[in-house]
């Protein structure tokens, strides 16, 4: 498989945004955001995305100039509406801009709705654990249902994905989960290559239980079933109200709105351990379980405890050393677009 240096994979994605009329940072951002969810692992929220991004600035569906609008500023506290711009300049706007204000109040969080997809929420994390913060960030699509709730077999709403990063002495701690067994990205991905989940993952309409991603795409559609499955799902569904009260609630606009278009609700915060227990009396805390669980004797087939993050993390050093591997297909997706505004494709290490 072809390796490409990361920076001419960043460089060649800001071209097709910068291309597709997305103005100031936005191209760059977005590339750097998307690129870095390929470094990290998450191959189906990476650059495999661009495309279908490209596609929604095409129609008008997504927003490539302009700002978010304030709709409420009272310091600690934000709210945006963010106009249909592109979801991954938004959250790496609104995580940046947490983190500031974190440093100034010791706790910051940002509201969005009307965001475009976020893409990868772990690829935001560094930009405040890098700061010595710890981050959340949570999203749903108020158009889109594809989950059931706990003892149901009808989608009501989304994986709703949420990541937390928490800074230790050494590498931090990437956590980047959803309220669903798995993702739409991935069912998708499943069903074009004709496989199935490895495990009892879905709903099919009549509420069976199966491991046919198939049973996604039918009229009426099945579900995914929420984390912990037919037998502990309750979990993920309580997990799931959770994201999207904050995601959805605090925004203050959702799915009694009956929205329409790929979309999403964003949900930021960002705290200063400085402002609670101290800055170093946290790492003492976070490293020392990062080091315990990393050192706890792993269960029979197991090689090695590992933390959150910590094989992305490993896979982005390796990647940015030796160059990235992009999942198969997402170059030959992306050399119409090149070849129609005569941007270069990067070439291979």
């Amino acid at each position: 498989m072809q390796r490409h240096r990361a920076a001419d994979l960043i460089a060649f994605a800001a071209d097709l945004f910068a291309a597709a009329g997305c103005d100031a940072d936005k191209p760059a951002t977005i590339a750097a955001g998307l690129v870095e969810a390929d470094l990290l692992g998450h191959t189906t929220h990476g650059l495999q995305l661009a495309p279908a991004y490209l596609n929604e600035l095409a129609a008008g569906k997504m927003s490539p100039t302009g700002d978010p609008s304030i709709l409420q500023d009272r310091g600690p506290t934000i709210a945006w509406d963010g106009r249909a711009l592109p979801g991954v300049w938004l959250a790496a706007k609104a995580v940046d801009l947490a983190a500031e204000r974190a440093l100034r109040f010791g706790l910051c969080a940002v509201a969005i709705r009307r965001s475009h997809h976020i893409a990868c929420l772990a690829a935001f994390l560094e930009r405040a654990t890098s700061r010595g913060l710890m981050v959340t960030i949570a999203s749903s699509d108020p158009a889109v249902a594809s989950v059931a709730p706990f003892g149901g077999k009808a989608p009501v709403y989304t994986p709703d994905p949420i990541a937390i990063g928490i800074p230790t002495a050494g590498d931090p701690i990437l956590i980047d989960i959803s309220a669903s067994i798995t993702t739409n990205g991935m069912a998708a991905r499943l069903r074009k290559e004709g496989k199935r989940f490895p495990g009892p993952w879905a709903l099919d309409a009549a509420g069976t239980v199966t491991d046919d991603p198939e049973a996604l795409f039918t009229n009426p559609p099945g579900t995914l079933l929420p984390t912990g499955g037919a037998d502990h799902g309750h979990k993920g569904y309580g997990l799931a109200l959770l994201i999207e009260a904050l995601t959805q609630g605090l925004g203050g606009h959702g799915r009694a709105d009956a929205p329409g278009g790929w979309g999403a609700s964003v949900f930021v915060q960002c705290f200063d351990p400085a402002a609670f227990g101290g800055a170093d009396a946290f790492l003492r805390q976070s490293t020392w379980l990062a080091d315990a669980c990393r050192a706890c004797p792993p269960a029979p087939g197991v090689d090695a405890v590992r933390l959150p993050g910590q094989r992305g993390l490993e896979r982005k050093r390796k990647a940015l050393a030796d160059g990235v591997e992009l999942y198969p297909g997402i170059f030959e997706a992306l050399k119409p677009l090149a070849e129609k505004w005569s941007i270069r494709m990067p070439e291979a290490v």
